[in-house]
């Protein structure tokens, strides 16, 4: 537990901590007169990067700071940079403070279930948040329904070739899929693998050469991968099932940049731009997951494990506990839906060349 102390024996027990803080890209808050403060760190949340998705930085850091704020128990939300061995600094450094719970939403296996590995010897929770580690220590998992995203995801771009009028012409489908070590990745491309595959097996739809890759959520490599795929096809390519936003925005930039016109095109995280172009025609749909419900429940089950109240769960994945909150398919018809949630505001949405569609 972080205590404050006065004297060169308080520089003395507190530098060790700082420097591994720091080497995580940290920095350690300064100390206050409050309560709950001089109580000690009790919560780390550990995000993974800023590039997979804007998310991280816009809705999961202030979204957690905020509940652990308003439940009274001092916490603290790190960003790993896309770095395995920063997350784990960071882990280590909250450990070293004496949290009781850590929410990992982890890089990759190896290094979510050595940090899980070495939380647990020390008697402390862990949360897998948003990503589970499969075959980990954690005592529960927060996050959406990952299959039903990829189901969702799978349902709207069939609905979009029906309504384009290519359902019946054989269409030619790419995937750009997610991370290959991300377990939710996984559980998307089940999702919408349970829809496509019956289609491809029947011939209804064909799957374009070269056509199912993974991208690690990379928008620049997906722009590469989606390029060389219409080089394949011949530009022939009438549907994309892409995982997320970004890479839906990399397609965009690829079909611009070779003069075609929109497709059917799928996404993920309802971003500002992936609503952008929702209403500008170029992306059929996106899966929006309320953060907010996300964060919140992920906070209050670290409360109360820290509390020592029973958390309440509503499934199992891989044999971990639980909570998993439902996501929702959103088109042009119904974007209010996310405005009104506050996650995204439409004056983010309504600017520029866009003001015109909204």
């Amino acid at each position: 537990m972080r205590k404050f102390f006065t004297g060169r024996v308080a520089v003395a027990l507190i530098m060790p901590v700082i420097i591994a803080l720091a080497f995580a890209g940290t920095t350690v808050a300064k100390s206050t007169k409050s309560a709950h403060t001089q109580a000690g760190l009790l919560v780390c949340a550990l995000l993974p990067d800023t590039t997979s998705s804007t998310r991280y930085t816009l809705f999961d850091a202030p979204l957690l700071s905020k509940a652990f704020k308003a439940g009274h128990v001092p916490g603290k939300v790190y960003n790993a940079q896309a770095s395995p061995a920063r997350q784990t600094a960071q882990a280590k450094g909250c450990l070293a403070l004496g949290v009781k719970v850590l929410l990992l939403d982890q890089l990759d296996a190896a290094s979510g279930k050595a940090i899980t590995n070495l939380a647990v010897a020390k008697g402390v929770k862990v949360i897998d948040y948003d990503r589970l580690v499969v075959g980990s220590k954690a005592s529960y998992y927060v996050s959406f329904n990952n299959v039903k995203v990829g189901g969702l995801q799978g349902a709207g771009l069939v609905a979009a070739l029906k309504a384009s009028g290519k359902y019946s012409q054989h269409p030619v489908i790419a995937e750009l899929n997610g991370g290959i070590t991300d377990n939710n990745a996984h559980l998307f491309k089940q999702g919408y693998d349970a829809i496509l595959k019956p289609l491809y097996a029947a011939g209804t739809f064909k799957l374009a050469d070269a056509g199912d890759q993974w991208t690690d959520w990379d928008p620049i490599k997906g722009r590469t991968i989606f390029d060389q795929m219409l080089t394949r096809n011949n530009n022939a390519i009438d549907g994309v099932l892409a995982a997320n936003d970004g890479l839906a925005g990399a397609v965009i930039a690829s079909l611009k940049a070779h003069n075609l016109q929109p497709i059917p095109l799928t996404g993920q995280d309802a971003t500002p731009t992936g609503l952008q172009f929702i209403l500008a025609g170029w992306q059929t749909g996106t899966v929006f997951k309320p953060i907010a419900l996300e964060a919140a429940a992920a906070a209050k089950a670290a409360i109360n494990i820290i509390r020592g109240q029973p958390v309440k769960t509503n499934g199992a994945v891989s044999g971990t506990k639980s909570i998993l909150l439902t996501p929702i398919w959103v088109t042009k018809s119904n974007v209010n839906l996310v405005y009104k949630s506050g996650q995204v505001k439409k004056s983010d949405v309504c600017v520029g060349t866009y003001k015109q569609y909204c």
